[in-house]
């Protein structure tokens, strides 16, 4: 065969092939038209018998109705929870509470990524497994005052087994607060160790004690027993005061479901510039012009402050500044913040008034003389006062939070 006749073949056969391929194209474009127009046209002649349409139309109809009512149903509960003050109180504690525990994470998180351990204070409550408590009273003390350490024991703090009792059944922890001395292990440490091995109750703190530092064990106070006991309020006094414990715990309770509140006797005192006197202010300059008076703040011969509250502190404890006087310092780190401030004056009766008071049914939380900044020679005169304010002996145990 020549070249020529060849290629001639090649081209019919080509030609062929192609005209092949075009029909079958076709033939499947015309069987998708058929099938269409065959689809249609048994629609319009066999239209769906109206039971089923009507049976589909009354199910939808349902299902909207069902929607509707889950609708106004969410509405009157929203309606509900807003107009209810317990449950929004529920919530905006709870919020707060969330927060504060994001702000631990947050903290938590920093440390890890500077490197730094994660301090106890920083890790979040372990609110599945950790009791839940109404209040812990941090009692201040020193190394000097064993004999009001005894006079409290004698009246107003529980002993012993009574004390346990009171944290299982009440949610009420009790602890005198102290740290160590500048020489740890030396003299006074080694008397307090005893001392806690006699009675068990004691909160010893990682703080070196001197006057010119109750700020910071103030603070100390809080970032330990916030990391100690899952509480609802913490409370600091002085070991010169009188205190009724069942009435603390009643009034603290009604404030059980607020975030970040503030409890004491409220006041605002002058700003002393003048070196050598009492409750003198280094930093006076920052208060404006000489004469000023302190910002609103809580007397510190008792206060208690809400679970909020204590995490703050314990979070940013190490950019909270200390003045030289506790009670301005913890006055001056809730500046600025969202916190309720309650000025309760049944916090700070005069001794000479408790009594009459408690006869009239008014029974004082605190009872001290102002003049001593706590009760006068308390050592000797705190069975007294117990005497003529406390609450009772059974006042406690049949106390109701």
């Amino acid at each position: 065969m020549s070249l020529k006749h060849h290629h001639h073949h090649r081209g019919v056969e080509l030609s062929a092939a192609s005209k092949s391929f075009v029909s079958k194209k076709w033939a499947f474009l015309l069987c998708i038209g058929f099938f269409c127009a065959g689809t249609l046209f048994s629609d319009r002649m066999w239209p769906e018998p109206e039971s089923n349409v009507a049976s589909r139309e009354a199910a939808s109809d349902e299902r909207l109705l069902l929607m509707s009512e889950d609708c106004d149903s969410s509405k009157t509960s929203l309606g509900e929870v807003y107009k209810s003050p317990d449950a929004t109180q529920t919530l905006d504690k709870t919020i707060s509470t969330l927060e504060m525990e994001l702000a631990a994470a947050r903290a938590a998180q920093e440390s890890i990524v500077n490197g730094s351990p994660v301090s106890d204070e920083f890790k979040l409550p372990e609110t599945a497994t950790k009791r839940k408590y109404l209040m812990v009273v941090g009692i201040n003390t020193a190394f000097n005052s064993r004999k009001r350490r005894d006079s409290v024991r004698a009246t107003w703090m529980p002993p012993g087994e009574e004390r346990k009792k009171l944290e299982e059944e009440k949610g009420i922890v009790m602890r005198f607060v102290i740290g160590h001395s500048a020489t740890p292990g030396g003299i006074l440490d080694r008397a307090i160790q005893a001392e806690e091995s006699k009675h068990g109750d004691f909160l010893r703190l990682d703080h070196v004690e001197g006057y010119l530092e109750l700020s910071a064990k103030t603070k100390s106070y809080f970032t330990t027993a916030f990391a100690l006991w899952d509480a609802d309020f913490y409370v600091k006094v002085d070991d010169d005061v009188h205190v009724n414990i069942a009435t603390l715990g009643a009034e603290l309770a009604r404030y059980r479901m607020k975030p970040r509140v503030y409890i004491g006797c409220m006041k605002s005192g002058p700003v002393l510039a003048q070196k050598g006197v009492r409750y003198h202010e280094p930093e006076y300059w920052k208060f404006g012009e000489e004469g000023n008076r302190y910002f609103r703040h809580a007397t510190g011969q008792l206060y208690a402050v809400s679970r909020e509250l204590a995490s703050y502190i314990s979070i940013n404890k190490n950019v909270l500044h200390k003045y030289v006087n506790e009670d301005v310092s913890l006055g001056s780190w809730f500046l600025g913040l969202d916190v309720e401030h309650v000025d309760d004056r049944r916090l700070c009766c005069a001794t000479r008034d408790c009594e009459w008071k408690a006869q009239a049914g008014n029974m004082c939380v605190a009872s001290f003389d102002w003049s001593c900044s706590g009760i006068c020679r308390s050592a000797d005169r705190m069975k007294d006062v117990h005497r003529r304010c406390g609450e009772g002996p059974n006042a406690l145990m049949a106390a109701s939070f």
